[in-house]
Parts: C-alpha cells; structure tokens; sequence
C-alpha cells in the first residue's frame, strides 16, 4: 500500500506579509491566510466615495472624525483593508509633525465594509466582528442587491435595517441617514 503525504505550506507571519510590497487590489491577511480584495466595481465604487465625501464634508473641518478609503489597519493578529474606516479625531494616530502616519495599528472607530459581486458575505462579515472583538465602536455592512445595512455593536445583537429607519453611527457624529438615502445615491442625474 502506497501512502500520500500531503504538507501544507507554512502560514506566512503577519511581520512577514507586512513586508511584501502592496498589490492593487490590496491584499489582507487573516488567521494566516492571505487574501486578495476584489477590485471594486461602479455599485461599490459610487457608494464608497459619496460616504467618505459626505463625512468628511461634514466632520473634517471641526476636527471631529474623518474616513479613510482602503486604509490598511493592522490589529489582533490580522491585517485588514476596509472599504471605510472611520476614526474620531482624537484616534487618528498623527505623527509627531501633525501628518497622517503611514501604518495604523489600531482598528477604526467604525469600519464599513460594501458587498461587492465577488466577495463571500461571511469573510466580510468576518472583518466586521474581528474590528468590533478588538475595539471598534461600529461596523455597517452594506449589500446593495439588498439595499440593506447589517449594523454591528459590541455587546449586542447585528440590525438588519432597510428603508427610512435612521442608521445608527458613532456617538460623536451629529449625522443622520437611512439606507433609502444611501442607495439612492446610485441613480445619477443624467440631464
């Protein structure tokens, strides 16, 4: 009888992938695993911008909060790329000369992550509740085919919200909106 030994490659360590150079799409690592982001497509795309452009209109200039697009965050074992991440201003790790540091190792205050057409819901999911077990205040998951939002908390249960019911944000951002007005931003004017 002839026996096969299959050997699974050695799981590469987080200082090691910090190491390689960066890929677009960037890539994540996660328990060990290496993984590629999709890159994003115009549903994703559009809503990401509109979000970021709209807290940062409104909380940049008071120094309250500001969101990040793609910012790699490393924290509890794993480095991730969220679509959005949100720091309140007294989080956001500046430099000694006051610029934005090039490495934050630290999770967002609110990480937002847009389902994209070629991403599993749960590695998604996943990235949310690893951000929320490690210290963010916040997590949305928006999958627009669903025109919904999955809302994540510390200590309790998700919401799945729809329609006009009020989304919840951080504490310190005097902002309201519903998924309805999310998800309206994809119809463009056209005239």
């Amino acid at each position: 009888m002839v026996s096969t030994i299959v050997t699974q490659p050695a799981k590469l360590s987080l200082e090691r992938f910090l190491e390689l150079p960066e890929t677009e799409p960037p890539r994540e690592y996660i328990d060990g695993v290496i993984t590629q982001k999709p890159m994003p497509k115009g549903t994703h795309s559009r809503l990401q911008a509109k979000l970021v452009s709209v807290i940062n209109q409104i909380f940049e200039a008071e120094k309250i909060a500001y969101a990040f697009p793609e910012l790699r965050c490393t924290f509890g074992g794993r480095s991730i790329v969220s679509d959005l991440a949100v720091f309140t201003w007294d989080r956001i790790p500046f430099t000694s000369t006051g610029r934005v540091p090039e490495n934050f190792v630290l999770p967002p205050d609110w990480a937002i992550e847009f389902l994209s057409p070629d991403q599993s819901p749960n590695l998604v999911i996943g990235k949310l509740l690893h951000c929320i077990q490690h210290g963010s205040s916040l997590g949305w998951f928006l999958d627009p085919n669903h025109e919904s939002v999955l809302i994540f908390q510390g200590g309790k249960q998700p919401e799945l919200l729809r329609g006009d019911a009020p989304l919840l944000v951080l504490p310190e951002l005097d902002l309201e909106l519903t998924a309805a007005e999310i998800y309206s931003w994809l119809i463009l004017n056209r005239t």
